[in-house]
C-alpha cells in the first residue's frame, strides 16, 4: 500500500532533508509540500493525502492551526516535525501519531513510520468492512442480514479499539500500552490506570473510555471499576451472590451483583 504524503515546513532545507530521509521507505509517495499554513490546508483538501509531516512554528498558521483546518473533511494521519520541545503536550493531545525533532533521526523515524503503517491498515480495514457492509445491502440483502448476525455473533473487531492510550499527569505524557492496564477506577471526570506497578490519573468519563476499549477484555465489574479480564488469576465466591477477582498483581477488585453475570461469561 502507497503511503500518500505531504511535506509541511517553512524551511527549504528542513523539507529537503525529511525527503532523503523517506527515501529509505518504499512505500511513502511525496506528493506534495507546503510552505506555510494555508498553503497546507488547501493541499490537504485537495490531494487528500494518508500522511502530513508538519512543522509546528510557521509564520501565519502555526501547525495545530492546520489541523483545525481541515476538520470539516476527513482528516490525514499527522506528524509533527519541530525544533522545539515544548509543544509535545499539546501534539499529543491533537491525536498526533508521532512527534519528532528536527534534525530527524533515521531509526526514530522508521518507529514512526511503523506506527502509521499500523494507523493506515485499521483504518483502511474499517473502511473496506463498510463498503463490503453496503454493496451486500444493495445486491445481496439476504447475505448482509447473516453478515450482520455473524458480526454481532463474534462481537467487535480488535483493530477498532485502541492499542496505546496517551496519558497526560504531571505535565508528561505517558503512552501506555492497554495489554498492561490491569484495572481502571472511576473518580468523577477522572480515571485511575493501574498498570499493576503504576497509577496515572486520565481525565475522561468512564463511558467514553470504554468506547475505546475492547469489550471482549475489558468489562465493568462494578458502577466505578472496569477491569481486564485477561489478567484475572483467580475467582473467590462472596456473600450475596458478590465474588472477588484476584488480579496478576494481587489486587481484589469486587465484582456487584448486577454485573456478575457479565463477567462470567468471560471468566470460568
Amino acid at each position: 500500500m502507497t503511503i500518500r504524503t505531504i511535506l509541511v515546513d517553512d524551511e527549504p532545507l528542513a523539507t529537503q532533508g525529511l525527503q532523503l530521509r523517506l527515501q529509505a521507505h518504499d512505500d511513502v509517495e511525496i506528493i506534495a509540500t507546503a510552505a506555510n499554513g494555508r498553503e497546507a490546508i488547501r493541499a490537504i483538501k485537495t490531494d487528500k493525502p494518508d500522511l502530513v509531516f508538519l512543522d509546528i512554528q510557521m509564520p501565519g498558521f502555526d501547525g495545530f492551526s492546520v489541523i483545525q483546518g481541515v476538520m470539516e473533511v476527513e482528516p490525514p494521519l499527522f506528524v509533527f516535525v519541530t525544533a522545539y520541545g515544548d509543544h509535545a503536550l499539546r501534539a499529543f493531545e491533537a491525536q498526533a501519531v508521532d512527534y519528532l525533532m528536527k534534525p530527524v533521526e533515521e531509526d526514530r523515524l522508521a518507529a514512526t513510520m511503523d506506527r502509521v503503517r499500523q494507523r493506515l491498515a485499521e483504518r483502511r480495514g474499517a473502511v473496506e468492512v463498510e463498503r463490503l457492509k453496503e454493496a451486500l445491502e444493495e445486491h445481496a440483502p439476504e447475505a448482509a442480514e447473516t453478515l450482520a448476525e455473524d458480526s454481532a455473533a463474534e462481537g467487535p473487531a480488535a483493530n477498532r479499539f485502541e492499542k496505546m492510550i496517551n496519558i497526560r499527569d504531571q505535565g508528561q505524557i505517558f503512552r501506555v500500552d492497554v495489554d498492561t492496564i490491569e484495572r481502571i477506577d472511576a473518580a468523577g471526570d477522572y480515571m485511575c490506570i493501574q498498570t499493576g506497578d503504576n497509577t496515572l490519573i486520565l481525565r475522561e468519563t468512564m463511558k467514553d473510555l470504554e468506547k475505546r476499549l475492547d469489550p471482549r477484555r475489558f468489562q465493568r465489574v462494578h458502577r466505578s471499576t472496569i477491569v481486564n479480564l485477561d489478567l484475572v488469576k483467580q475467582v473467590k465466591p462472596h456473600t450475596n451472590g458478590e465474588c472477588f477477582l484476584v488480579l496478576g498483581s494481587g489486587a481484589q477488585v469486587k465484582v456487584s451483583r448486577s454485573y456478575r453475570d457479565v463477567v462470567a461469561r468471560f471468566v470460568h
